[in-house]
């Protein structure tokens, strides 16, 4: 049996079909496999710069600032094709399923990286991923706030391809989807956003950083839930185009596992994952006059002599 899997608009777009295949697993780790096979960071794309990422105990974190947008970067270090599950607080980032590793995902070129910028919504759109407090991320309000923090990546190998199984497809492009589910749509660049014309009524412009839910607080109320913990907020939509390929996972279980938590600044800090600023090499001096001893003497008065 297979299943469709997506992937976005920002580089060369595919979507693979992946095997479904029962998996019983405890417990996960940092990363299994060789930690290079895929690259994952979370970008903040008012800078387009990766996070800083602070380990603690073994685990990656990266601060977050509520309100504010980020991607997903993917980086496929390997000379293959890869797919790859990703989830974010738990919940599969194209089918808003609680995340499983038999579930869709994002197919890879060869040493092809690009950004993922938010929740698929269709084969053209997704919702802005935005950094929001725990009540207002997607997963709290879809009633699964057990997971919220944590962006995990699944990785998988495809199989390697058997000669005169299916006819050879003309060059750079895959057969129409049948009624077997083999083949796919066409390998191509993403398409350009339409004509605001022609968009449906719920489509608005890329958001500046501030997520849908965030819209309806009252002025400062994100500043002040600043020290909260942070989740992943349902944002604008935004034009994203997806493609189909063929895709057959080498292995049902992955070869790769990544996982990066978040939270704000101040909760990392209070957390002890990130280091609490040492004071400055000059501190201020309360008397800096009369850094010791006794009260000297006041200069000479008008008449050459001691008062």
């Amino acid at each position: 049996m297979t299943v469709q899997t997506k992937r976005s608009f920002l580089g060369w777009a595919a979507v693979g079909m992946a095997m479904l295949m029962a998996i019983g697993v405890g417990g996960c780790a940092n990363a299994y496999g060789p930690p290079d096979l895929v690259g994952l960071s979370v970008v903040d794309r008012d800078t387009g710069q990766p996070l800083r990422v602070w380990r603690h105990n073994g685990r990656m974190f990266v601060a977050g600032r509520p309100g504010a947008r980020y991607a997903l970067r993917v980086s496929n270090h390997t000379g293959n094709r890869v797919m790859v599950v990703l989830s974010v607080d738990g919940v599969n980032i194209l089918t808003g399923e609680t995340a499983g590793y038999d579930q869709r995902g994002y197919v890879f070129d060869p040493y092809e990286e690009y950004d993922l910028n938010g929740w698929r919504k269709s084969d053209s759109e997704v919702a802005a991923f935005t950094f929001a407090p725990l009540p207002e991320s997607y997963a709290a309000r879809t009633g699964r706030p057990g997971d919220v923090g944590v962006i995990g990546m699944a990785v998988f190998r495809e199989r390697a391809p058997v000669r005169d199984v299916y006819p050879e497809a003309p060059a750079h492009r895959w057969r129409a989807p049948d009624s077997s589910g083999r083949g796919g749509l066409d390998l191509q660049r993403p398409s350009p956003a339409p004509p605001p014309a022609e968009a449906p009524a719920t489509r608005s412009a890329p958001s500046s950083g501030a997520n849908a839910a965030a819209e309806d607080q009252a002025p400062g109320d994100m500043a002040r839930r600043e020290d909260e913990r942070l989740g992943t907020g349902h944002g604008e939509r935004e034009w994203s185009v997806v493609t189909t390929v063929d895709f057959v996972r080498a292995t049902s279980y992955p070869q790769s596992i990544r996982r990066i938590e978040y939270n704000t600044y101040a909760n990392l800090v209070a957390a002890g994952v990130i280091p609490a600023r040492p004071y400055a090499e000059h501190r201020p001096q309360p008397f800096p006059g009369n850094p010791g001893g006794y009260v000297p003497d006041p200069p000479p008065g008008p008449d050459g002599y001691d008062d």
